[in-house]
């Protein structure tokens, strides 16, 4: 844990886990095994870094959870909202790149790879290895499906839902999300119906 970071009340750190300078890490707080986090991050109350993957395999009539070998690694000058949850990867890692800024209740599956300076809204969610590029917007109460790429720079609206990979730059609207200027002709003809 490196010099000046704070730990408040109820903060759960688990084993080979890494913190650097100058982090505020809130009430509440769990951060499991294997986490690396940088210098100047700060997590909010009760969110969850480093949570087991949602991740199954249908054998013999049942689901089995598959172990989460990777890590989580969050670089500098993040911030995390409240009752946020970021996965430790699968089979590579979680990582959540510098300058990130996430909002409250936000879901990060495993193997997911956010780039630097993205911003995610409250409740929007990713799915498994969805990727990132840096400045990437996503508006609140979006969702990204699995194996998702999303351009630089790109924008999703808020309460979109992307199925598919976006180029950089593009914005995104509505469920499922097209191109902002088609969405909102799709719109105006619904409206005139």
């Amino acid at each position: 844990i490196g010099k000046g970071t704070i730990l408040q009340p109820n903060v759960f750190i688990g084993e080979n886990v890494t913190i650097g300078q100058n982090c505020v890490i809130h009430a509440g707080v769990i951060i499991n095994n294997n986490c690396q986090i940088g210098n100047k991050v700060i997590i909010h109350p009760n969110t969850v870094i480093g949570g087991e993957a949602f991740y199954y395999k249908k054998q013999n009539g049942t689901y089995e959870r598959l172990k989460s070998c990777g890590r989580v690694i969050i670089k500098n000058n993040v911030e995390i909202g409240a009752n946020t949850t970021i996965d430790r990867g699968v089979t590579s890692d979680t990582i959540i790149g510098k300058g990130t800024k996430i909002d409250n209740l936000v879901q990060i599956g495993h193997n997911s790879i956010l780039g630097r300076f993205c911003i995610m809204a409250g409740n929007s969610g990713l799915a498994g290895s969805v990727t990132l590029g840096d400045g990437v917007i996503i508006g609140g109460s979006a969702s990204i499906k699995d194996h998702t790429t999303i351009g630089s720079g790109a924008i999703v609206g808020a309460g979109s839902g992307v199925t598919g990979d976006i180029e950089a730059g593009k914005t995104m609207l509505g469920y499922p999300a097209v191109e902002a200027r088609e969405a909102l002709k799709q719109w105006a003809i619904l409206k005139r119906l």
